[in-house]
C-alpha cells in the first residue's frame, strides 16, 4: 500500500460512495466541499485510477471504486476492532494470562479460574503445572504471569499473597496399625519407608512437609521420590510406605490408603499466590480481585509480601 494513504482518505471515500453527492458527503463529514474534492482526487492519484465518474449532474462509482468500497469499509472496521481490542487488553478485559500452579492446589485454582472466567470471559487462560520451584522460575523468566505455590521460599523479586492454610496429616496403607486408630504420633512412622516428592521440588516446602517427622527426632530419608501427589498416594495404597501430606490432597484417596491425623504440635502448610513485584497490569489485578472474592478476603487481609 502507498505510504501516503491516510485514514481520512478512506472515510471521505466511503462517505461519498454512500451519498454519491459531494455536497451531502461534505456536510456529513463537516468539511467544505472543495476540501472533499481535493482529498478524493488525491486518493485517486494514489490508487492510480478514477474511483468516481463525475458529471455536472451526478456522481457514480467506477468499476474500480465499486471494488474498493467493501475493502475500504473492511479496513476501517478492522482498525476499529483492533483499537477496541487493544483498549480491552489495556483495561484487563481481554488478552492472555499464563497461570502456573502446583498440582496439590488444583481445587483452589479451579475455583479461582471459575470466578475469573465469569468476570473476564474473553481472557484466554493458559495453565502450567509443576513443583513450587518450577512455578517460581516461570515467574522469574516471564513465562508465567501468576503462580500458585505451597510453602514457597522467599525471593526478592516475587511477592507472595496468602490464599489459605491447612494442616499436615499422615497417609498410611489400610493395613497399617495406625489406620484403625485414626491418630498416630510421628515417631511411630520412623520405621516405615517414606514416599514423598524430592527436596529439589522446593526446599522450604520439603522442610515444612517433613517437619512433623523431624520434630519427632526422625532422620528423614525419602525411600521413593515421586513427581506428584497422585502417584505418592497410589504407592502408599500399594503398601510401599507412608507419606506426610497437606490435608487437601487426601480428600480423595485411592482404595488401600488411609488418612490419619498426626498427634503432636500442629504443622501448617500455606498456599500462596505469587506474582512479580511491581507487576500492576490490569489483567493481573483482575485475576487477583477474582481470587480475593473467592477467598472472602481483600488486599488488607493478605500477606502481600514474604521477606
Amino acid at each position: 500500500m502507498d505510504q501516503r494513504i491516510e485514514l481520512r482518505h478512506l472515510r471521505y471515500f466511503l462517505a461519498l460512495a454512500e451519498e454519491l453527492h459531494f455536497g451531502h458527503a461534505a456536510h456529513r463529514l463537516h468539511i467544505a466541499q472543495p476540501a472533499l474534492s481535493q482529498q478524493i482526487r488525491q486518493l485517486e492519484k494514489i490508487v492510480g485510477v478514477e474511483l468516481f465518474r463525475r458529471t455536472s449532474r451526478s456522481v457514480h462509482l467506477t468499476e474500480a471504486g465499486a471494488a474498493f468500497r467493501p475493502r475500504a469499509r473492511n479496513l476501517l472496521d478492522r482498525l476499529a476492532a483492533d483499537l477496541d481490542e487493544a483498549g480491552r487488553v489495556g483495561r484487563g478485559e481481554a488478552g492472555r494470562l499464563d497461570v502456573a500452579f502446583i498440582t496439590s492446589a488444583t481445587a483452589i485454582v479451579s475455583e479461582m479460574l471459575r470466578e475469573f472466567s465469569r468476570r473476564r470471559p474473553d481472557v484466554q487462560v493458559k495453565l502450567h503445572d509443576g513443583f513450587t520451584t518450577d512455578v517460581l522460575a516461570a515467574l522469574e523468566r516471564g513465562t508465567a504471569d501468576v503462580g500458585i505455590v505451597r510453602d514457597a521460599e522467599e525471593r526478592d523479586d516475587i511477592g507472595l499473597s496468602l490464599l489459605t492454610s491447612e494442616r499436615f496429616v499422615a497417609v498410611v496403607p489400610s493395613e497399617h496399625p495406625a489406620a484403625e486408630d485414626g491418630l498416630v504420633e510421628a515417631r511411630a512412622l520412623a520405621a516405615d519407608p517414606l514416599i514423598l516428592f524430592p527436596r529439589s521440588a522446593g526446599t522450604h516446602a520439603f522442610d515444612m512437609n517433613t517437619q512433623p517427622l523431624r520434630n519427632a527426632g526422625i532422620d528423614v530419608q525419602v525411600a521413593q521420590e515421586c513427581s506428584n501427589w497422585h502417584t505418592i498416594m497410589m504407592f502408599v495404597a500399594a503398601g510401599l510406605g507412608v507419606s506426610i501430606a497437606p490435608y487437601s490432597v487426601t480428600t480423595l484417596l485411592p482404595a488401600g490408603a488411609r488418612r490419619v491425623e498426626l498427634d503432636g504440635p500442629p504443622t501448617v502448610s500455606r498456599i500462596f499466590m505469587a506474582t512479580r513485584r511491581g507487576d500492576d497490569r490490569p489483567l493481573l489485578q483482575a485475576f487477583m480481585a477474582a481470587s480475593e472474592s473467592m477467598t472472602g478476603r481483600d488486599n488488607c487481609d493478605r500477606t502481600t509480601t514474604a521477606r
